[in-house]
């Protein structure tokens, strides 16, 4: 603190200077300064301004939070308990980022990554600190928003439970592609941009995905295919998908045109290159979109589909296929939530956002009766496939909006021993969790990928009579900032 109290002294002079030489640019045309506008000018810490900061928290981006005069600067790339010199690169009305220039004190558990993408490559955010630190911080992570947002106890969060090993686990990749004709360049986007960092080889990801990212690469350089420009629309070659089965791989070929240029020299290359392709699909997304699939599929080779397994259930995946990109703990999330559901066999189970049914699945294998709502058609068609492959006739699956469908369900008279919820990242709405207690399930287990919203629906669960009894991090995706949790509430 004294060192920051000593850099913002030295500074102070000079941010009085640029205060005042900025007061005309904060005025509008009748010449006052808006309340955004004056906050910022009074902040603390000024564009290019260099500071001490002490780092006492990790934010949700991965990044490090301190403070300079009672006032937050993020700061990416550094770890709890460290002192960094940071240049301030934005500020905003109440918080700054800083560029990290210098570490002044270090953290025990700082190591060096070991891609050497990391910091350009916007895909990780935790390589530099041990693997045992990543665990640390994301249970942290979720006893703060439990007791900040959640106002539970934050001791109800349990240790994070993370793989034996933390690298290669991704059986999913998306590769953007760009650059010009005769230069194409495939790899991944730069940190908070859409730049492209050239790179065929990523550590988290399964190696067989960088096989397919490699010879796609080759083969694209090979044939002088064009690459799409976002910017002008232009151009062929969009993105390549790689998804590692355990009956065997799926390449998909995303393209901004109707057609792919050498399309069967295509499917003989990759066949050549890569014996364990089962299926090979040429994607067509003609839309000047974020959006990375489009909707219509041309399967070039096998039958457009892969299958893999959570344990013992089988899953037939397509190229629109959702299924979870770390197998290994992907078996940890969901054995957590059905020790939670603690189902006897004569339950009834709803699972609110189930997706093509692979927590449905679980929960049937030891269920009565399990309902399964989603609002995406392809999903519950993939879901009812599902069940009829491994052979559960004990489950229904709804195209409903969980919204919509839970009041009917509650005025039909359904009374579910157990719900589970399993949402997108911005959680459920308020009319699924009021439904939901007023069906009085004795338990409800939340899956989520997004801990905040979590523990914003469970303080409006405790307002409907349910405790929280136990939080379980799970991480799913090492040496990214993300972190999954589970939890239990009892009526």
């Amino acid at each position: 603190m004294n060192g920051t109290n000593r850099t913002s002294r030295k500074h102070k002079s000079k941010q009085q200077n640029r205060r005042g030489a900025r007061s005309n640019q904060g005025q509008n045309t009748s010449g006052t300064v808006s309340k955004k506008q004056q906050a910022i000018l009074n902040a603390p810490v000024k564009l290019g301004d260099e500071v001490l900061v002490t780092i006492h928290g990790i934010g949700s981006s991965g990044e490090g939070v301190g403070r300079v005069d009672d006032f937050t600067v993020f700061v990416p790339f550094a770890l709890p308990g460290e002192t960094v010199k940071v240049v301030i690169n934005m500020v905003k009305k109440t918080y700054a980022t800083g560029r990290l220039l210098e570490i002044v004190t270090m953290a025990p558990n700082r190591i060096d990554a070991s891609c050497e993408l990391y910091g350009f490559c916007g895909g990780c955010q935790l390589q530099h600190i041990t693997y045992e630190g990543q665990l640390s911080l994301k249970t942290q992570k979720v006893k703060d928003v439990i007791e900040r947002i959640g106002h539970q106890n934050p001791d109800l969060v349990k240790p994070a439970l993370g793989p034996k090993e933390p690298w290669a686990y991704r059986n999913k990749m998306q590769m953007p592609v760009g650059g010009s004709k005769g230069d194409i360049q495939m790899g991944f986007y730069a940190m908070g941009s859409h730049d492209i960092v050239q790179g065929t080889n990523c550590p988290i990801q399964d190696e067989g995905n960088n096989i397919i990212a490699q010879a796609c690469y080759q083969i694209a350089k090979e044939f002088d295919i064009e690459p799409y420009d976002e910017h002008t629309g232009k151009g062929v070659l969009r993105h390549i998908i790689g998804r590692i089965g355990q009956s065997g791989w799926m390449i998909i070929l995303v393209t901004a045109t109707d057609y792919l240029p050498h399309q069967e020299k295509w499917v003989e290359k990759l066949t050549e290159r890569i014996p364990q392709v089962e299926t090979i699909v040429h994607n067509v997304n003609g839309k000047r979109t974020n959006v990375i699939l489009g909707p219509k599929n041309n399967v070039l080779y096998g039958d457009g589909t892969i299958t893999d397994h959570i344990k013992d259930l089988q899953f037939t995946l397509s190229p629109h296929s959702f299924f979870q990109v770390n197998p290994e703990q992907t078996t940890v999330l969901y054995d957590q939530a059905l020790e939670y559901a603690d189902l006897k066999g004569d339950e009834t189970v709803i699972d609110a956002y189930c997706g093509t049914g692979t927590i449905s699945l679980f929960l049937a294998h030891k269920a009565k009766h399990v309902i399964g709502i989603e609002i995406v058609e392809p999903a519950i068609i993939n879901a009812r496939e599902n069940a009829k492959c491994n052979g559960y006739d004990n489950t229904e699956f709804i195209v409903a909006d969980a919204a919509v469908e839970m009041p009917k369900l509650y005025k039909a008279g359904v009374r579910p021993d157990v719900i589970v919820f399993d949402p997108i990242r911005a959680g459920c709405k308020e009319e699924v969790l009021t439904s939901a207690a007023g069906m009085e399930p004795k338990r409800i287990v939340y899956v989520s990928c997004n801990p905040a919203t979590m523990a914003r629906d469970i303080e409006i669960l405790t307002h409907y009579g349910y405790e929280l009894k136990e939080v379980q991090p799970v991480d799913m995706f090492p040496m990214t900032a993300h972190v999954e949790a589970v939890a239990l509430l009892t009526k």
